[in-house]
This record gives structure tokens, sequence and C-alpha cells, in this order.
């Protein structure tokens, strides 16, 4: 009587096979949540923004950072949505120049900082809000998540 050779229902090869999987399914994860969810600082002393025609300074602890089109976007209305508990830095895309008010600080920047700025920060739509605080001197770190509006 011959015995045909087959494969054991359980096997070590199965057991690698399926371990190495999970692994490369926890890292891909891991990855994702990593480069998504870090924060991000911004450093005023590296990276200049105009208000108005001269180079803003923080002074406040806390901010919300605003970008958004002038070309798409009613500013008014999309202020009336935010949190009126802290000062609001305002960065429109088209760098126009709006007049400030007390709770609200219009920035401009080069293009290429405006580039920096949203590709740091994962931005894909217009108006993104988030929150930043200071972290040391004139370094601030990203507080929250970024959200459309």
């Amino acid at each position: 009587m011959a015995f045909k050779k087959g494969r054991k229902l359980f096997s070590l090869n199965y057991l690698f096979a399926s371990f190495f999987g999970a692994l490369m399914i926890a890292s891909a994860y891991a990855y994702f949540n990593y480069r998504f969810a870090k924060y991000n600082f911004i450093d005023f002393d590296k990276w200049v923004f105009y208000e108005k025609n001269d180079i803003f300074k923080p002074k406040d602890d806390k901010y919300i950072v605003i970008i958004f089109s002038s070309h798409k976007d009613n500013i008014k209305k999309i202020l009336e949505k935010i949190s009126k508990k802290r000062k609001i830095l305002a960065i429109d895309i088209y760098q126009n120049r709006f007049k400030n008010s007390p709770r609200v600080i219009y920035l401009t920047a080069g293009i290429n900082r405006l580039i920096a700025l949203i590709q740091r920060f994962n931005i894909y739509k217009v108006p993104s809000v988030f929150l930043i605080k200071r972290f040391k001197k004139d370094r601030y770190k990203q507080d929250s998540m970024v959200e459309s509006l």
C-alpha cells in the first residue's frame, strides 16, 4: 500500500507567511499614521510672513491659522464659523492684502513659502484651518489636525 505525499494541514511555511503578511500590514498602518498624524512646526524666525508691508512677529501664545482663497471664498462667512477665543492668522493663497482687525491678522508670503506651508501641513482643500501654539520663542507647533471648512 502506497501513501501519497501531501501537505500537512499546519505547516511552518504557512505560519511564517501569515506572520510576514500581518507584519507588512501593521508596518503600512504605522507609517500612514506617522506620516499624516505627526505635528509640524512653523518657525517665524526662518519663515517670513508679511503683515501689510512689515514682517510679522507673533506676540500671542496661540493662534488659529486659516488658509483660504480670496478668489473662491467669502472670508467674512468663513471667519463667522471659527472660534472667537483666539486671534486668527489668515493666509490668502492669492496674496491679496486685507485690512487687519483686532481679531484677524492677514498675512502674505512669497510663493515658495506658501507652497512649503501647504506641503508641510498637507493641505489639499481650501479653506483649511488648524491651531498652533508657541513651542519656543518664535517657533510654533501645530496643535490640532488640519480641517477643511
